[in-house]
Parts: C-alpha cells; structure tokens; sequence
C-alpha cells in the first residue's frame, strides 16, 4: 500500500472519531460502510445505524477526543487516543478498511491515571513512525515478547528483549526500566494480583511501533489487554498499554465477539 493511500485511511479513521466530539454525521456516513459495519465494543450495538443514533447523546455529554497516534497495517488503522467523557480516559481504536470504507471496529479504554511511577503520563512520548523497512520483523518479534512472557511467563527470557534497564514505561503502575517491571510483578504477588495473558487476537505494527490485543484474566475476571510497543535497535524500548475488563454477556448490546 502506497503512502498516499495508508495517509488517506488515516485521515478517514481520525475523521469519524472526531465526529464523536463534534456531533457531526459527515464521516460517519462517509467513510463507515452503511451494511457491514461490525462493532466490537460490546457497551455498543452492532451496525452504523447505532453509531450515527449515538451522536447527539455524546455531543450532549461534551465528549472530548484527540489523536496523538495512528499506526497504518494494511487495512487496519490503530489511533492512540485521549478521551473525555466522564473523566479523562485513555483509549485505542482499531478500524479496518475495506474498499476504502470502515466495515469493523474494536477499542480498549482505561481511565486515566495522572500521577504515575514512572513520572510519565499514560500517553506522552514519541509519536513519529521510524525505521519502516524493520515492520514485519518488530512485528514477530514483539509477538513472540508477549507468547514468552506475558503468556508463557517464562522470566527466564526477560533480559533477552531490553536493552539493560533502559526502558520507558507509560503504564500507570510500573516503574522505567526493567528494574520497575520487576517490581510490580514482586508487589502483585504480594497483593495476590494474579494477571494472566491466554491468546494473542491481533498484531498491529508499522516501523518502530507494534501494538498487541490480547485476551486474559485479571484474578480470574476476562479482560482485554492493548499493549503498545517501541522497538529500537532490536530490542523494547517503550510501552504503553490501556486495559479494560469484558462485559458479562447479560450487558453486553451486540452478539460479536469483543475480538
């Protein structure tokens, strides 16, 4: 995919979710297919219709949206977000294209925490796309990061995927470096926080970026995990994630699978 067109798709996805904000149903019908739209955030019902249906009501709460990411993966744009509704949130978007019109949609939302270890916020940090050619290989490593440890907890390997302790943490709990993660593993045990990742549904990446969706327990509750990452020469640099628990299937408002 050219540049000109992955630039293109961007623009489409920021489009329709600033429309959120402004209440105006220009994107929406524009750029999100009228018969395919699937949803996957389960607090929502299914199709374009519900979407167009939820605009006065969100203009209304004086909901806030800005954009401070977008990764392009062939059909699939990823948005790294701020919110404001209800309090300030943190969320990620995943739109995929098809024909050049949005036709499936997931998202992950997180409140906000101000005040975190690290002493960086859940969302600053770089935003420019580096290192192109080095996607498909940031990609299966990055996946194969989250099958080793995140999945298979094998501590073992930890070392082998950071540079030293050098690494940039946007997680709201944890501590930089590899020093902090080590950390709040050790204070989750003593919590008896048990936090276990089972399947990887999605791997997104472009360049230095890659972000995962992956499917998990929180002592033993479901729970979606987007984790974005930063990779520099060769190893994780930079994280950031957003984590948000599953709906029961008696709130749920669609059938579709929140993956």
């Amino acid at each position: 995919m050219d540049l000109n067109t992955q630039n293109e798709l961007v623009k489409k996805a920021i489009a329709v979710l600033e429309s959120l904000e402004s209440g105006n149903p220009e994107a929406i019908m524009n750029y999100v297919h009228p018969d395919k739209y699937i949803q996957h955030n389960q607090a929502l019902p299914n199709g374009r219709a519900a979407m167009l249906g939820a605009l006065d009501h969100l203009k209304d709460l004086g909901v806030k949206v800005s954009i401070k990411r977008a990764l392009v993966d062939g059909d699939y744009v990823a948005l790294h977000s701020v919110y404001d509704f209800h309090g300030p949130k943190i969320g990620f978007d995943i739109f995929r294209f098809e024909n050049g019109r949005i036709v499936e949609h997931w998202d992950n939302l997180q409140e906000m925490v101000e005040k975190t270890p690290s002493n960086h916020t859940m969302i600053d940090g770089p935003v420019t796309i580096k290192d192109i050619d080095k996607t498909d290989a940031n990609k299966t490593y990055v996946k194969r990061f989250v099958e080793d440890i995140m999945i298979g907890k094998n501590r073992g390997l930890l070392t082998t995927y950071f540079d030293g302790d050098h690494y940039i943490q946007h997680d709201p709990h944890i501590a930089d470096g590899l020093s902090g993660l080590s950390a709040a593993v050790r204070a989750m045990e003593e919590q008896h926080i048990e936090m276990q990742y089972t399947h990887i549904h999605q791997v997104i990446g472009q360049g230095d970026f890659v972000l995962t969706i992956s499917e998990g327990l929180i002592n033993g509750e479901p729970n979606a995990f987007y984790d974005l990452f930063r990779v520099e020469n060769g190893k994780i640099a930079e994280h950031w994630d957003v984590i948000e628990a599953i709906l029961p299937p008696e709130k749920r408002k669609n059938s579709n699978s929140r993956f």
